[in-house]
């Protein structure tokens, strides 16, 4: 059983950046692929960015591509996304996500583990 929980959300103006963390509590984290998932009102949970267990593999959305990394740190049960250059339509809900099988992206239904999400909110 994996248990995780977003912080670091909050208003920023566009162009400016944040740090979203997932802290996991489970001995078997370092072994779950994770991503952060995204929904704004009235729409779909689209991901933003997903990464291996190792970290050796990532995937990014087209839209957050070049803007944000995904990062992990498996001594710490961490997983990171550094934000750059937001956007007001970056605006949403984020969500960390994990699950055991090696997946790296992928749609919602495949993730098993989900935290309560991290309010973004980007000013234009």
């Amino acid at each position: 059983q994996v248990q995780l929980e977003e912080s670091g959300g909050g208003l920023v103006q566009a162009g400016g950046s944040l740090r979203l963390s997932c802290r996991a509590s489970g001995r078997t984290f370092s072994s779950y692929a994770v991503a952060w998932f995204r929904q704004a009102p009235g729409k779909e949970r689209d991901i933003v960015a997903g990464i291996s267990w190792s970290g050796s593999n990532t995937h990014y959305a087209d839209s957050v591509k070049g803007r944000f990394t995904i990062s992990r740190d498996n001594a710490l049960n961490m997983v990171y996304l550094q934000m750059n250059r937001l956007r007001p339509e970056d605006t949403a809900v984020y969500y960390c996500a994990a699950d055991p099988e090696p997946i790296v992206g992928g749609s919602a239904s495949y993730y098993d583990y989900w935290g309560q999400g991290t309010q973004v909110i980007v000013a234009s």
